[in-house]
């Protein structure tokens, strides 16, 4: 039986500009950490005015930046020294 250790929740906010959409993505850390990711999309003028689309790629691009910023944070404190050199790493990597 699994349980839940912990929970993200992550917060979008979208600006839309004439036919720019800008997503910022939050999310808030158990360690008690922010980390903040940005997205952009821009329709082609030839494309019909659809606000939903460029939400859904502005969204992925802020979401996409920020599980980036994630692994970066991860690698991070995987690589930091610990107290004990020779305790063996909770986490590795495989991809």
């Amino acid at each position: 039986m699994m349980r839940t250790l912990v929970g993200w929740h992550v917060e979008m906010e979208f600006e839309e500009d004439g036919d720019r959409t800008k997503a910022a993505a939050l999310v808030r850390l158990a360690d008690g950490s922010e980390l903040r990711g940005h997205g952009y999309s821009t329709r082609h003028h030839d494309d019909s005015p659809q606000l939903r689309v460029g939400e859904e790629v502005a969204g992925a691009r802020a979401l996409n930046d920020l599980a980036m910023q994630l692994l970066t944070k991860a690698h991070e404190e995987v690589a930091r020294p610990t107290a004990d050199p020779t305790a063996p790493l909770m986490w590795r990597d495989v991809t």
